[in-house]
């Protein structure tokens, strides 16, 4: 079995064993486990059978991350995205009110053109035009992003009406549970301890059980529920669209794919370049086969019943574990495949026990920053930008925005274009067409 492994995934070449592989994707899956609650939970407002969009989202994300793992070998672990299920939700579903089944007709179609933006070369084409200091922006971002979600997950950071943040009260069961983990990661960390992510999760897990920290009340569920959500989207029903619903299908179909296409995008970059994937010329090897991987998990995901399927920050989590290879990504999704059987269980892993592992993965992620030549401010302003946007607007795409904006303006203003950077500037351009729309919208 070993050597089946070492042909398949190439673990020698990359530094790494099958042991390490699993062990980082254990990680993986416990950093992104909440998904199967909180995805369910959101969707369900959108009038969706609850048990329905947790089977789909448990099968979504085992496809996509196995498939990941065999097609295009890399550490990358993908799951119905995080707000993308609040805009398909709140936003498509409540507001606009198109019925939750058209809606994923939506997701379909957005789908459908990734795999054509990608095959037709134009997503490769984006990432060719990012300057490789917004691609180490993007890491640090991404960073700071995951540590701030870490913090918010234990309550050491709380919203404010004053100062929009402020501490939270540190002698709450979750901040006090997650200082813990903190500290056990950080210690094993430092000792060199092989799985410290896997040992101070599991090890809080069970600290918050005995504390009686972690309360359960699963719902009914068998795997029958997935017949709820599975092949549920109407097509007919989006070329229906009306002026009633707002923009209509233009508007649904440009979100779902813009967001997807640059978090993603984002993602790709900061954990390929994390786990020493990338090239000297910032180029990511087997690009296509990822991207391609993405695009037909979004339309899978939407067949199954669930919002668009992207790739998650927290696999950066297997891969600070030593994850290097696909293999990480394949046992992530076989978890995800087992949970199939057990959906509501996966509440078993509290946040607080979680949210000590993205702390210290987004602390570790702002390695990338270095590389920024700070002296330069055609590389300092589009990279802080890029790196403060992230996590300040909660979006990956609003980070490289406005950072490829910047870059864009100052590289005119400098009087250093060319020809060659049409693209760029193109690509520019949709950007503040767009944030001009989402202003006219809001």
């Amino acid at each position: 079995m070993t050597g089946v492994l070492e042909r398949r995934f190439a673990l020698a070449e990359r530094g790494t064993s099958a042991r390490t592989e699993v062990l980082a994707g254990f990680t993986t899956f416990l950093t992104m486990a909440y998904i199967v609650l909180v995805n369910p939970a959101i969707l369900g407002q959108a009038g969706m059978p609850v048990a329905g969009v947790a089977a789909a989202t448990c099968f979504a994300a085992a496809f996509a991350s196995i498939l990941m793992g065999l097609s295009a070998n890399v550490p990358l672990a993908l799951a119905p995205g995080m707000g993308l299920n609040a805009y398909f939700s709140f936003t498509v579903v409540q507001q606009m009110g198109v019925p939750w089944p058209v809606a994923l007709g939506c997701v379909f179609l957005s789908g459908i053109a990734f795999l054509i933006l990608t095959l037709t070369g134009v997503r490769q084409l984006i990432v060719a035009v990012i300057p490789t200091h917004l691609f180490a922006a993007v890491a640090g971002g991404i960073g700071l992003f995951i540590g701030f979600i870490g913090l918010r997950n234990a309550g050491i950071i709380v919203a404010n009406p004053a100062t929009l943040v402020a501490l939270g009260d540190l002698t709450q069961p979750g901040a006090i549970l997650a200082l813990f983990g903190l500290a056990l990661i950080g210690a094993l960390s430092v000792w060199n301890v092989r799985g410290a992510m896997l040992i101070g999760i599991v090890a809080t897990t069970a600290v918050a059980w005995i504390a009686g920290q972690v309360v359960m009340k699963p719902e009914p569920y068998s795997l029958s529920a997935l017949t709820g959500t599975a092949f549920k989207l109407d097509l007919p029903g989006v070329f229906g669209l009306t002026g009633s619903h707002g923009l209509g299908l233009l508007e649904i179909l440009f979100v779902f794919l813009f967001v997807d296409l640059f978090d993603n995008l984002g993602t790709l970059v900061a954990v390929t370049k994390r786990a020493g994937l990338m090239d000297a010329a910032g180029k990511i090897p087997g690009l296509n086969r990822i991207l391609v991987t993405d695009a037909v998990a979004t339309v899978v995901g939407s067949m199954a019943g669930t919002s668009t399927v992207t790739s998650y920050v927290e696999s950066a989590a297997g891969v600070q574990a030593g994850g290097r290879t696909g293999l990480t990504a394949v046992v992530t999704g076989v978890l995800f495949l087992a949970t199939m059987f057990v959906a509501p269980y996966a509440q078993l892993v509290p946040l607080a026990a979680t949210a000590p592992a993205l702390i210290v993965v987004g602390g570790l992620m702002l390695l990338p920053v270095t590389e920024v030549a700070w002296e330069d401010p055609l590389a300092a302003i589009p990279a802080f930008l890029t790196v403060a946007m992230i996590p300040l607007t909660f979006s990956i795409a609003n980070g490289l925005a406005f950072g490829i904006v910047a870059h864009a303006v100052l590289k005119l203003l400098r009087g250093t274009a060319t020809r060659g950077d049409w693209f760029l500037f193109l690509l520019a351009a949709l950007f503040v067409i767009r944030f001009a729309w989402m202003g006219g919208a809001a």
